[in-house]
């Protein structure tokens, strides 16, 4: 049976997905609204994203979380129950959102988020994605009891779940402070497994440059101390 996905608004941040972005979009099922969060790309993505029927929406200021609060905006103004967030990489097949959204519209959870641990195909989770994924779950068990196995971007909640938890991050601590503040907040927490693959084409924001990747896991370990507190 397929989930019923028309409450749901699925937010794609996005810079510079021209090429990737066809995949996602082709491959989505019907919802009640995408936005594609432009975080100042310079190729082609809005016009992909129009041309698909998606909502483009604009936040010029750089930063994943800037991104995705932007979405969550738009969610909440849009009345949807829903938010769906997955990346513009292909990297996640958006027909596997049904497997987020039906927990939370079954009333058994409030956040499900997908589990590329074990599923990812080979490549798919590199060395530096996988130990940042280790040391930022380890120091949210340590702080708060709970064993997170994901740090991953491909993620559903109630929207306004999200805006209760008025997350500020701008940038990659963002996943770190809603986990936490998700556990802070008493909301039921789900993790399922999900596919993962190499992304479509270019090059991962995180992943792809060694340099970008130690930043982006010191800032999540930063985080994870700062949104403890």
């Amino acid at each position: 049976m397929i989930e019923n996905l028309t409450n749901v608004a699925v937010i794609i941040p996005a810079l510079n997905e021209e090429e990737s972005l066809p995949h996602v979009l082709q491959a989505m099922p019907a919802v009640g609204e995408i936005f594609v969060v432009d975080n100042g790309s310079t190729d082609r993505t809005c016009a992909v994203a129009r041309n698909a029927g998606a909502t483009v929406i604009s936040q010029p200021k750089r930063g994943y979380g800037m991104a995705c609060q932007a979405g969550i905006q738009a969610a909440a103004n849009a009345a949807l129950d829903v938010v769906v967030i997955i990346d513009g990489d292909h990297s996640f097949d958006p027909r596997e959102m049904t497997k987020l959204v039906e927990p939370i519209n079954d009333d058994r959870a409030d956040m499900v988020l997908g589990d590329r641990t074990q599923t990812a195909d080979q490549g798919a989770l590199t060395t530096p994605q996988r130990f940042g994924n280790l040391v930022a779950t380890t120091l949210i068990h340590g702080i708060s009891g709970h064993r997170y196995r994901d740090m991953g971007p491909f993620r559903a909640a109630r929207t306004q779940a999200l805006v209760d938890m008025n997350l500020r991050d701008p940038n990659y601590g963002w996943n770190v402070e809603m986990q936490l503040r998700a556990l802070q907040c008493g909301y039921r927490v789900l993790e399922v497994p999900v596919a993962c693959r190499n992304r479509v084409a270019g090059e991962s924001k995180i992943s792809g440059n060694i340099g970008t990747a130690i930043r982006c896991g010191a800032k999540m370990m930063l985080a994870t101390w700062r949104y403890a507190r």
